[in-house]
């Protein structure tokens, strides 16, 4: 960014330059907009720059400013404007004033102008929730395992937000989750003695708003759900297509004896015995009802006096990665997601079909040969959900990714429904604007100043011709006076 006053200028910086100072000094010096340029392929960006830009993210969200803030991906036109106006900027550090008047008269500029009209808030908008559910075996009273995972993507650009780790994964993991238990449940001999209850929420990124109206739904108005009954816990999947690591986060550390505390040994024993390149651990944090926000979605279902953890590779809801345009496709590694699918798989299996008190090893696998778990299918879910922004500002209810979402639910659940959140119209818990997404047109424009110095060239041009003109004019009458005084003489 150039030392000079930025002031109606619109300032451009490509990802790999952007600090935090350099878009505080241009919010100070009142710049036109900014601009700031992502790379069409965020894989080839060093590692320190992406998490540099995404521990900046929040600080963006949270400044408030009138200057217009654009982001944008890098094409040959866009380069070759940054390319130009960088030439501009970095000639007017030179010694000479001539030549850096010289090069702001001949410089090309460019005006940019963008479309569309001011944003305002959109009004009656629903956040839609998917539920699905696999009944068991052995009487009408059975426990409920409830399994879900928020689909929206959260970034400081909604239409470049992918979320492909989070929550692209979670995601991935719960429908093939589906597709496998709905397998053994469809045999006399291997259903299960528990209601299995899928849930995919909408407005995970907004303080999980589709989730506190499912609850409520679920709860307060009706007399008759899966979620009154007897619910043996309720398991959140956020952010497991990465690392090493596999963290059980807790509210309340699970009793002793209790299907909460069966579901943590038997992770543990899973790891331990088929994945021990898997470092499993729990990680216990209360819920802070004084914050705005609540840090992970199972402390929803917690409020409501319902046993819930959230299963995520992340030590801290604070990662920075849960809430950035930077969690592309690249975030996600397909061998450490199936290798957790299968953990979380084995895991239930054994908790439903209660196989450690039957004296199974923690060596045997169940989800094997025909009914493994399909690293191709979770790669088609992971490119399909990341091949499209997910912010929820962006996902009515007639959007193709909940159409798509629900037509998979349907191949492997039974009874799937649509749960709709608007927000209150006295009180709104949330409040969406359009005009997320703006064309920018770049003019080709000469300085002021070449019009100044085209207008004195042509004054002097015009000058000049009529001095030579008046001088024409008095040259021919002193000749004819001069011939007629020879002829004379």
């Amino acid at each position: 960014m150039a030392e000079f006053v930025l002031s109606r200028r619109c300032v451009m910086v490509r990802l790999a330059d952007f600090s935090y100072e350099k878009y505080q000094k241009a919010l100070r010096q009142s710049a036109g907009a900014v601009v700031i340029i992502l790379p069409q392929n965020m894989s080839t960006m060093p590692q320190d720059i992406v998490q540099q830009f995404m521990e900046m993210e929040p600080e963006l969200l949270a400044t408030e400013t009138i200057v217009p803030v654009y982001f944008a991906l890098e094409d040959e036109e866009l380069l070759s404007i940054y390319t130009q106006t960088q030439i501009s900027s970095s000639s007017q550090g030179s010694s000479s004033a001539a030549e850096v008047l010289l090069h702001t008269a001949t410089a090309n500029g460019f005006q940019m102008v963008t479309s569309g009209a001011q944003s305002k808030a959109v009004s009656d908008w629903a956040i839609t929730s998917l539920e699905g559910r696999l009944t068991g075996a052995g009487g009408e009273d059975l426990p409920t395992i409830v399994l879900v995972a928020h689909y929206d993507s959260f970034g400081v650009a909604p239409w470049l937000s992918y979320g492909a780790d989070s929550n692209g994964s979670g995601v991935a993991i719960l429908l093939e989750l589906a597709r496998l238990f709905s397998r053994l449940y469809s045999y006399k001999r291997t259903h299960a003695g528990y209601n299995l209850l899928f849930f995919l929420s909408g407005g995970g990124k907004f303080n999980y708003q589709g989730t506190k109206r499912w609850l409520e739904d679920n709860l307060d108005h009706t007399d008759s759900s899966l979620l009154q009954d007897n619910v043996a816990f309720v398991l959140c999947l956020d952010s497991l297509g990465n690392s090493d690591n596999l963290h059980l986060h807790v509210s309340k550390p699970p009793k002793e004896g209790s299907p909460q505390h069966a579901l943590l040994k038997e992770l543990e024993t899973v790891a331990a015995h088929q994945h021990p390149d898997l470092k499993f651990s729990m990680v216990h944090k209360k819920i802070n009802l004084a914050d705005d926000t609540l840090a992970w979605e199972h402390e929803r279902f917690g409020i409501r006096r319902l046993p819930a953890f959230t299963l995520s590779h992340l030590d801290s809801h604070r990662s920075p990665e849960r809430h950035s345009i930077m969690d592309m496709r690249p975030h996600v590694d397909l061998t450490k997601l199936s290798r957790n699918t299968k953990v979380i798989a084995e895991a239930l299996a054994r908790v439903i079909y209660n196989l450690t008190e039957k004296g199974v090893s923690g060596d045997l696998q169940i989800f094997t040969e025909q009914m493994q778990v399909q690293e191709d299918q979770l790669a088609s879910l992971v490119d399909w959900l990341t091949a499209q922004p997910r912010a929820a500002q962006l996902l009515d209810k007639d959007s193709s990714i909940v159409n798509t979402l629900e037509y998979h639910l349907n191949r492997y659940l039974k009874d799937v429904r649509r749960h709709l959140v608007r927000a209150d119209k006295r009180d709104p818990e949330f409040v969406f604007y359009d005009q997320l997404k703006q064309t920018m047109n770049a003019y080709r424009v000469k300085p002021a100043i070449f019009d100044l110095l085209l207008a004195v060239c042509i004054a002097s041009y015009l000058g000049v011709l009529y001095l030579a003109v008046q001088v024409r004019h008095t040259f021919r009458l002193i000749l004819t006076h001069l011939i007629y005084f020879i002829l004379v003489q």
